[in-house]
C-alpha cells in the first residue's frame, strides 16, 4: 500500500475517507456521520468531534482495506485533507482555540460582509472567514485582540497532522480574495483591510495571521508522529507520508469532476449546493450573489453558492423509511431512495402546483437570514407522491437556478457541466432534474457519489508525482482518460416544467419569509 493515497473530506453531515491506487481507482472507503449544532447563535462542531470523526472514518477505511488487501495500512504515499470551506477558526499565540468554530452556515455576518464588499469592491459573502473576523471586530468580541492564527477546518486538521500552517489556494480563496496572477493573497486588498484593522486599535497584521498559500502539486509537508497518532491511534500507520495542500470542498469537487480548465463547470450537491464555472475572463461587474474563488491550481472561478442543498430530501426519505418500518417493511436506504426518485421521475414536470423550500438555514441569494423548511400546495393540486417528490427534488436546485441566471447574463460560456454528490447515486433522476434547472447537459461519472474525498485523494497523488505538469493535463491524461462519464441533455419538456416551478418558487418567497417571522 506504499503507492496508495488517502483523501479525507470533512463534509457537513459526513466525514469520508477514500483510499486510491496509482490509477485513481478506489480501493476502500470509510465514513462517519456527524451534525452541526446551533450554539449561542452560531453553527458549530467541537474540535473533539472533528478528531473523533476523522479517526472513525479512517478506522473504517483501514478495516475495509485490510479485508480487500489482506493487511492494514502501514504506510501511505500521500494524504490530503479537505473540508467545508469558509468559517472561522481563530487561535491564540498558545495555539488554543479562542472561540468555538463558526461554520460557513452562519448568517450573522451581514454587516461585515456588506462593509468589506464596499471597501474592497469585491463581493465578500457572509460565510467567508474575513467576514467572520471583521464581524467579531465590529462586535468588539473580547478575543479579537488575541488572534494569532486564522484558518479553515481543512487548514486546521492539516496543521495538526503536519505542524505546517498552510492552505491550498482554492480553500484560501474562500477566506480572503486571491490574486490569480501571483497565486497568493491579493496584496492591495490586504493593505485596505489592514488599514481598517489598525483604525480599530488592533496590533496584529492580517497577513501574519493567515496561512501560507500553496497551489496543487506543491508539498504541504509530511505526516508527523503526532499526526499519525491522531489519525491512527493504533500506532500502525507510519510517519512521513507526503501531505498535499489542504483544500476546500469546492476545489475537490472541481477535481472530482475534471472541471479545472476554462469553460468547464461543475455542481456539488450535499448539505449545501454550489456551482463552479472556470472563467476565461473577469466578470463585468461585482455581483453579491457570485463568489470569485479559484481552482486548486489558482485559476479564477465564478461560484454560485447556496446554503441549503439536499438535507430536506434526506429528511423526507427518512420519514418514508420510518413509515415503512411502522408497517413492518424494513428497507435499506438505497431501496428507499430508488423508490422515491422513481416517483419523482413520474411526477408532473412543474410539480403539479406544489411548492417546497429546502431552507434549513438562511439563504443570502434570496435575501433570507434564516430558513424554515416547508411544503405547500395549491388547493386544486393533487396530493400525490410523485408530485411531492418531484417538487422536493426541484426545490433542491431552485436557488441555484436563480444564481446561475447572473452568469448567463454575464455571457459566461460553459462547454461542459459535471455534477457529483450522493444525490446522484440513484442514476439519472437528479441528473435530469439538474439539467432542466441549468438548461444544459450534465455529466456524471462513476466516482460522482464518492465526491470530494476521492478528489482530495487525487490531489494527494498529484502532489506526490515527481514530474511536474498542469493539473488539467494530469486529470485529462492520468485520471479521466478512460473514466466513463454519462452526459444527459436537458429535455425541453423538463426545462419548461422547471421554469414554471421556478417562477412559482421565486414568487412564493414571501411564504418563506412569513414562516421565518411566524415560527
Amino acid at each position: 500500500m506504499t503507492q496508495c493515497c488517502v483523501g479525507i473530506e470533512l463534509g457537513s453531515t459526513r466525514i469520508k475517507a477514500v483510499l486510491i491506487d496509482q490509477t485513481g481507482a478506489v480501493v476502500a472507503t470509510g465514513s462517519h456521520a456527524w451534525a452541526n449544532r446551533l450554539v449561542d447563535g452560531h453553527w458549530t462542531y467541537s474540535l473533539d468531534e472533528v478528531w473523533f470523526g476523522v479517526r472513525q472514518a479512517y478506522a473504517a477505511l483501514n478495516a475495509k482495506a485490510q479485508a480487500a488487501l489482506g493487511a492494514p495500512i502501514t504506510q501511505l504515499r500521500a494524504i490530503g485533507v479537505s473540508a467545508m470551506m469558509h468559517g472561522y477558526l481563530a487561535f491564540g499565540a498558545d495555539d488554543q482555540l479562542l472561540t468555538p468554530f463558526r461554520t460557513w452556515r452562519d448568517t450573522t455576518t451581514g454587516v461585515a460582509a456588506d462593509a468589506l464588499s464596499e471597501a474592497l469592491d469585491f463581493a465578500i459573502p457572509q460565510r467567508w472567514s474575513i467576514a467572520h473576523l471583521w464581524q467579531a471586530i465590529l462586535d468588539e468580541e473580547p478575543h479579537v485582540g488575541e488572534v494569532a492564527y486564522l484558518t479553515t477546518l481543512a487548514g486546521y486538521v492539516h496543521w495538526r497532522l503536519t505542524g505546517r500552517k498552510v492552505l491550498g489556494i482554492g480553500d484560501a480563496s474562500g477566506m480572503f480574495p486571491i490574486d490569480s496572477q501571483t497565486r497568493d493573497w491579493d496584496q492591495a486588498r490586504l493593505a485596505t483591510v489592514q488599514a481598517m484593522i489598525q483604525q480599530r486599535g488592533l496590533s496584529w497584521r492580517l497577513e501574519d495571521i493567515l496561512p501560507t498559500v500553496l497551489v496543487a502539486g506543491q508539498s504541504g509537508g509530511t505526516l508527523t508522529a503526532e499526526g499519525a497518532a491522531l489519525l491512527d491511534p493504533s500506532g500502525v500507520l507510519a510517519t512521513g507520508a507526503l501531505m498535499a495542500p489542504p483544500e476546500g470542498d469546492a476545489g475537490t469537487g472541481m477535481v472530482a469532476t475534471n472541471s479545472v480548465a476554462p469553460r468547464t463547470g461543475n455542481v456539488s450537491v450535499g448539505t449545501s449546493i454550489f456551482a463552479m464555472v472556470v472563467l476565461e475572463r473577469p466578470l463585468a461587474r461585482r455581483h453579491p450573489e457570485i463568489d470569485l474563488v479559484t481552482t486548486p491550481a489558482g485559476d479564477a472561478v465564478a461560484m454560485v453558492h447556496c446554503n441549503n442543498g439536499a438535507s430536506e430530501i434526506e429528511a423526507w426519505a427518512t420519514l418514508f423509511a420510518q413509515f415503512a418500518r411502522q408497517i413492518g417493511v424494513d428497507l435499506d436506504n438505497d431501496a428507499i431512495y430508488a423508490a422515491l426518485f422513481a416517483a419523482a421521475s413520474e411526477g408532473p414536470k412543474d410539480g403539479g402546483g406544489w411548492l417546497a423550500y429546502n431552507y434549513l438555514a438562511g439563504e443570502p441569494i434570496t435575501g433570507l437570514e434564516q430558513g424554515r423548511p416547508l411544503v405547500v400546495r395549491a388547493p386544486d393540486s393533487t396530493a400525490d407522491l410523485t408530485a411531492l417528490w418531484r417538487t422536493l427534488l426541484m426545490s433542491a436546485f431552485g436557488t441555484l437556478a436563480l444564481g446561475m441566471r447572473i452568469l448567463r447574463e454575464e455571457k459566461v460560456e460553459v462547454d461542459s457541466m459535471f455534477a457529483h454528490g450522493g444525490i446522484f447515486a440513484t442514476k439519472g433522476v437528479a441528473q435530469k432534474a439538474l439539467a432542466a434547472a441549468l438548461d444544459t447537459a450534465v455529466g456524471v461519472g462513476e466516482t460522482a457519489s464518492e465526491g470530494g474525498a476521492w478528489g482530495m485523494a487525487v490531489l494527494a497523488d498529484f502532489a506526490a508525482r515527481a514530474e511536474p505538469s498542469r493539473l488539467s493535463h494530469y486529470l485529462d491524461v492520468e485520471v479521466f482518460a478512460q473514466a466513463p462519464v454519462v452526459a444527459v441533455p436537458a429535455d425541453p419538456r423538463d426545462v419548461q416544467g422547471f421554469q414554471v416551478f421556478l417562477d412559482r418558487f421565486e414568487a412564493g418567497l414571501g411564504i418563506e419569509r412569513a414562516a421565518v417571522a411566524a415560527m
